[in-house]
C-alpha cells in the first residue's frame, strides 16, 4: 500500500469507500467478485449463494463492502462470532485440538469470506476490509481459513498478526488443503 498523506485514513483504499454491505440483497454481485477472485464455477456459485444467505441470518453476522464512486462492489468481507456448532468449527476443531489450540474456537470472530476483484487487488482493499470488520468485533481474537499455500492473501494475514494454528486442513468440499490462522484483536497495523 502506498504511503498515506497526513490526515487521510490509512485503511481507506484510494478511490473506494468501505462501508456496510447488505450481503443478502447483493449476494449475486458479491459472488461475481468471489468468482473472479477465487475462480468459481456456476455450480459452486449456486451452492455458495445458499451458504451466504444462511450465514447472514446467524447471530452477529455482518458484512462490509469496498465500493467504487458509482457503487460497484470491488471487494467484500463477512464474518461472525464463532459458533462451535457450525460446520466450519466442526471440521477445524480436530486439527486445532491435535496441537492443544481448540481454545481458539471460543471468543473468536471468524472471517468467513474475504474477496477482492482482481482489478482492485494489491491496493489495500483486503487490508481495509478485514481491519474495519474486526475493529468492530467484541471478541478478543479472530480466526480464518485460507488455502494452505504461500499467497498474497496469506502474506496479508501474516502482516496483520495472523499466525498458523493448523496446516493441511481438509474440508470435505475442497480439493486443496487449508491453513487455519488466528490473530489477537485489534489487528496489527503497518
Amino acid at each position: 500500500m502506498l504511503p498515506t498523506p497526513a490526515g487521510e485514513d490509512p485503511d481507506r483504499p484510494a478511490g473506494l469507500h468501505v462501508g456496510h454491505l447488505d450481503l443478502a440483497a447483493r449476494v449475486d454481485e458479491a459472488l461475481r467478485v468471489q468468482a473472479m477472485a477465487f475462480g468459481l464455477s456456476e455450480e459452486e456459485i449456486g451452492i455458495r449463494r445458499y451458504i451466504v444467505q444462511r450465514h447472514m441470518t446467524c447471530r452477529g453476522a455482518r458484512a462490509l463492502g469496498a465500493f467504487t464512486e458509482d457503487g460497484v462492489l470491488a471487494g467484500f468481507v463477512y464474518g461472525m462470532p464463532n459458533d462451535r456448532t457450525h460446520w466450519w468449527s466442526g471440521v477445524v476443531e480436530p486439527y486445532l485440538r491435535a496441537d492443544g489450540l481448540e481454545g481458539w474456537l471460543e471468543g473468536s470472530f471468524v472471517i468467513t469470506e474475504l474477496h477482492v476483484h482482481p482489478g482492485f487487488q494489491g491496493g489495500g482493499v483486503g487490508r481495509a476490509l478485514i481491519t474495519r470488520i474486526t475493529d468492530t468485533a467484541a471478541e478478543e481474537r479472530s480466526i480464518l481459513s485460507a488455502i494452505d499455500t504461500e499467497s498474497p492473501a496469506r502474506g496479508l494475514y501474516r502482516s496483520l498478526g495472523y499466525t498458523d494454528l493448523a496446516r493441511q486442513v481438509h474440508f470435505p468440499s475442497a480439493s486443496l488443503p487449508y491453513a487455519v490462522m488466528g490473530a489477537p484483536l485489534p489487528l496489527r497495523r503497518p
